[in-house]
């Protein structure tokens, strides 16, 4: 454990001007309120705040930030509060004990949300201060070092994955690539320990075969830039276990097809030389075509700079080299810890390196709930990218894959709401294009334009998505209002009554609804039946009579499903339950299976030859193909008296489902839920994304399928339902 005097002495080795006295109350103050606490190394449980402090100070923070990483577990593993240590250390660094307290209260729960109402927590405090992520990357990287000690496998794999989910990427989303390599390499080891064996034993045996080739290829690169003029600093360097299994996981290649194994870094004055070295490099050996990128023009979105290429070098080897200065190496390896924004008046998000904390941002204001976030999130962070511009020549990085569409949303997102067109390199193509690396790319809008559900099928960008998906949320909340409206009236009127805004707020709460907009939208969704609204408000009404005189205790729509189960149970065809009005008195029906009609449907009658009379419903373009026959028509309709009786009828959907694990499990639960059954289920088209299926349900009437579409509607992982007609 690192002992006080030491940590003051590393703090004050880079900033002179460090808060000494408040280090030392610091320290004191930790020790004392962890007290006798141990850890599940059976080390005392300050040296875990100390540790995190000894990584700030290697990242060279100011005191405000090791001060919190002495003190980041104290709110929640001690009696001190929040007001104390405001007292004691000022509002500063009670805030940011608060912002890191807050998350790890939420991270002692393996549930995905809390993990995910973590990440949410996360995003919000980085946004008014990045040292909150500082320490929090800090406080899990010595979590990984300790890692081994927790004798719960499964807790040890929970923690190595939300590593590698979250935190690495979060690293290196700010630049912190040492930090980001580190915790992918403890993460690995836990997650795949056979995997990151073999690339070992693999990286150990060419390093046997090799044990001199590196310095001399260093020393011949120091030549040749040399006899150019140019003095610098060569060094080598090996990728790490994680990184080279990735790259044979992404590429599909052997271990020794990587050409990139090995790695020189070239070290020069500035960014001149970087572009002299890089042009002597490439007069004297053989470029590998495709390897050459230039991030000093271009930096990535974390600030990251440097030249990267690849080339046939000395002795014949591949190899990879990175040019840069000593600037750009300290960005690299630090990324945002390397600059001292916080002594000029305290860190700002508004950089171009933070853009994308504030698109993060915006998802957060667009997603309906923790889980949704989490999912926008990681589509947010984890994608190679691609560097694309707009007309007037500004840099827009997008993840690998992305569209026009995401390009809008980039951009603006009413630019994205209002796209209708685009044009990249100056030709109109399809906006499911996917861009390419220096794209120039224009888009067109139009104010009468909205969102496009099938958007959500092509686009990329998590910001994009949670933009596509709120419309979406909108438009089928005004739909569910509609038909709620509609059957509340419907409801209302037969029993001789109007629907009144002070009836329905009087009543919301019975059904535990925010407001009376919440309720009928619950009514259109088929949450709520529009009959248990109007009991709710006409209490006195009377229920269903049975055939004896006794009162029906049993709902309306389970009554229905235990005559459609009896109707099974015997084996009666669905027409036998509902009577055709128009028909003569024993002629076969059939009911058509290309439009399925139900009881609520108009319908027609067409005569069929050996098979009687065939029902379709009068939309249904098969009988177009009877046009030229009017004898064979029927007017017929559905018996009005015996209409509202139960009987099994199928009803066809078009269903688009997520392809995701427990999707079926969702679509078939709602389906049951609804008291609908599945007699069929075929699917029609498959992608990585999505299944377009057709399902036949077992249903009473039209009412009884509109409620289990309404309900379908409603369900995250399906994507799009409607009636399917011929």
């Amino acid at each position: 454990m690192i002992r006080q005097f030491e940590l003051v002495e590393r703090v004050q080795s880079y900033d002179p001007d460090a808060d000494e006295d408040m280090l030392n109350r610091a320290y004191v103050y930790g020790l004392k309120k962890h007290g006798t606490q141990v850890r599940a190394s059976g080390d005392p449980y300050f040296s875990h705040p100390v540790e995190v402090a000894g990584i700030l100070a290697e990242m060279k923070l100011d005191t405000a930030s090791i001060v919190t990483g002495l003190l980041h577990d104290t709110i929640e593993d001690t009696d001190a509060t929040r007001d104390e240590i405001a007292r004691l250390f000022g509002e500063s660094v009670a805030r940011l004990v608060d912002g890191v307290t807050k998350l790890s209260r939420l991270e002692v729960q393996s549930e995905s949300t809390k993990e995910a109402e973590n990440l949410r927590k996360l995003v919000l405090a980085m946004s008014s201060d990045i040292r909150v992520l500082l320490v929090k990357l800090a406080d899990r990287l010595h979590n990984m070092r300790t890692l081994h000690h927790i004798k719960d496998p499964a807790r040890r794999r929970r923690i190595a994955l939300e590593t590698m989910d979250l935190y690495a990427p979060l690293a290196s989303r700010i630049g912190m690539e040492k930090v980001k390599r580190e915790l992918e390499e403890l993460a690995f080891a836990e997650l795949n320990p056979d995997g990151r064996a073999s690339v070992l034993a693999r990286q150990d045996y060419l390093r046997e075969r090799g044990e001199r080739l590196v310095p001399e290829i260093e020393a011949e690169l120091i030549k040749t830039l040399k006899e150019g003029g140019l003095g610098a600093q060569v060094s080598g360097r090996e990728k790490t276990p994680f990184s080279i299994w990735r790259k044979m996981q992404n590429k599909n290649v052997s271990f020794e097809q990587l050409a990139d194994i090995m790695a020189f870094r070239i070290i020069v004055s500035d960014v001149a030389q970087c572009y002299q070295a890089l042009g002597l490099l490439h007069g004297s050996y053989q470029v590998i075509p495709g390897r050459f990128k230039d991030f000093i023009s271009v930096p990535k979105p974390n600030g990251y700079r440097s030249l990267h290429t690849g080339v046939i070098g000395p002795l014949g080897q591949r190899i990879e080299i990175q040019i840069r200065t000593e600037e750009m190496q300290d960005q690299a390896e630090r990324g945002v810890a390397a600059h001292w924004i916080y002594k000029q008046g305290g860190p700002s998000t508004d950089a171009p390196q933070y853009a994308w904390l504030r698109s993060l941002i915006e998802i957060l204001d667009k997603a309906p709930n923790a889980e949704e976030f989490l999912e926008h999130t990681k589509l947010e962070m984890f994608h190679d990218q691609v560097f694309c511009f707009t007309p007037k020549g500004k840099l827009i990085a997008l993840p690998k894959g992305a569209t026009p569409i995401d390009f809008a949303y980039a951009v603006h997102s009413q630019v994205g709401d209002t796209c209708v067109g685009s044009k990249i390199n100056g030709r109109m193509l399809p906006l499911r294009t996917q861009l390419s690396n220096g794209d120039q790319v224009e888009i067109i809008t139009s104010k009468a334009q909205t969102p496009s559900p099938t958007w959500e099928r092509f686009v990329v960008t998590g910001k994009a998505k949670a933009a596509i998906r709120r419309f979406i949320r909108t438009r089928q909340r005004e739909q569910y209002l509609q038909l709620g409206k509609s059957l509340l009236d419907k409801t209302f009127h037969e029993e001789g009554y109007e629907v009144t805004e002070k009836g329905l707020d009087g009543v919301r709460a019975n059904f535990k609804q925010a407001t009376t907009d919440d309720l009928i939208a619950a009514v259109g969704a088929g949450l709520i039946t529009s009959r248990e609204v109007m009991t709710a408000v006409y209490p006195g009404l009377k229920q269903p009579q049975r055939k004896d005189g006794g009162a029906d205790v049993v709902p309306i729509s389970r009554a229905r499903n235990k005559a459609a189960d009896a109707a099974r149970a015997k084996k009666e065809p669905a027409g036998s339950q509902i009577a055709i009005r128009g028909l003569i008195p024993g002629m076969a029906v059939h009911f058509a299976r290309c439009c399925h009609p139900l009881p609520g449907d108009r319908i027609v009658g067409i005569i069929t030859t050996g098979k009687g009379v065939t029902i379709h419903t009068i939309d249904c373009s098969t009988l177009e193909s009877f046009s030229e026959s009017p004898e064979r028509w029927i007017d017929v309709g559905w018996d009005s008296v015996s209409e509202g009786q139960p009987g099994i009828y199928t009803g066809r959907l078009k269903v688009t489902v997520a392809n995701q694990p427990g999707s079926l499990s969702k679509l078939s639960t709602v389906i049951a839920r609804h008291e609908g059954n599945i007699s069929n289920l075929r699917i029609v088209n498959r992608s990585m994304d999505f299944f377009d299926m057709v399902i036949d349900v077992e249903v009473n009437d039209v009412k009884h399928l509109a409620n289990i579409t309404a309900a379908l509607r409603a369900t995250p992982a399906i994507n799009a339902v409607e009636r399917a007609r011929n």
